[in-house]
């Protein structure tokens, strides 16, 4: 009689814990993945870089993960980083920032941390 009343209750609980980690796998597969189908599949044009559109509002969203991967590397000097990019929306001694425009709704940046020696170690798109 006791396992008549439970059975119901188990069968309900094994779907919750089914459902969520069903959910969970979702979420963190897009988590890992959100910059992918956020930003670009454009390569780096430095010229497109320096001269956004205004009708595009992602414009330099687009060229991002192409800029990251292929272009900006550590050990960069931040003197040759401001050649290739111009000049930062915003900067102090270890970071600098390049303004990629309204992607997703979103105001992003594309920010550069330096080492003491001026050295580029890492870059980061970030919201704002």
């Amino acid at each position: 009689m006791a396992d008549e009343k439970t059975y119901p209750l188990t069968v309900l609980a094994i779907g919750f814990a089914i459902f969520t980690l069903i959910v969970t796998i979702v979420f963190f597969g897009w988590w890992a993945m959100k910059d992918r189908f956020m930003f670009g599949h454009d390569q780096f044009d430095q010229v497109r870089w320096m001269t956004p559109h205004q009708d595009k509002p992602c414009d330099r969203g687009d060229m991002v993960l192409d800029l990251q991967q292929h272009l900006l590397k550590p050990g960069m000097s931040k003197r040759d980083v401001a050649m290739m990019l111009g000049r930062p929306a915003w900067e102090d001694t270890a970071q600098t920032e390049y303004e990629l425009g309204m992607c997703q709704w979103v105001v992003h940046g594309l920010r550069l941390y330096f080492d003491a020696d001026e050295r580029l170690l890492h870059t980061a798109i970030v919201q704002h």
